[in-house]
């Protein structure tokens, strides 16, 4: 199964799950500025919560996301809503891309709230995550 993992942060709490997955699957967890290079059986897409919704960035990429995406797994942090899910299932629908029932949300910090999420028990959490979906 060819896997990838992108990921968009602003804080670098997304990028603590995306390089945690990435080193769980054997690939190189890139920033969603770099198209994927070929089709991929999953994509891995952690992201985030700016403003109670996903970042313009994200939005583009999944538009041109640069190859064909077999199935997508939402990958998200957030400090005050539950996940990203919802917004993505809509984005990606609108881009044709078929996105997995099965996604994983941690808490992420921003200023006081959450000091030093995710921490380690989330990230052993997402690559256990990231194994079940791998297989």
């Amino acid at each position: 199964m060819k896997t990838a993992v992108r990921y968009y942060t602003q804080t670098g709490n997304t990028k603590k799950l995306a390089d945690a997955i990435a080193a769980e699957l054997g690939v190189e967890a890139k920033s969603i500025d770099t198209p994927l290079e070929e089709d991929v059986d999953v994509l891995f897409l952690c992201n985030s919560v700016y403003w109670a919704g996903v970042d313009g960035k994200v939005k583009q990429f999944l538009k041109s996301p640069g190859a064909r995406i077999g199935q997508l797994v939402n990958v998200s942090t957030a400090a005050l809503i539950e996940s990203t899910y919802a917004q993505m299932k809509k984005l990606t629908a609108g881009a044709g891309i078929p996105l997995s029932d099965k996604e994983f949300h941690c808490k992420g910090s921003f200023k006081a709230l959450h000091k030093g999420k995710p921490d380690e028990a989330d990230l052993a959490a997402v690559k256990r995550f990231a194994r079940e979906i791998a297989g």
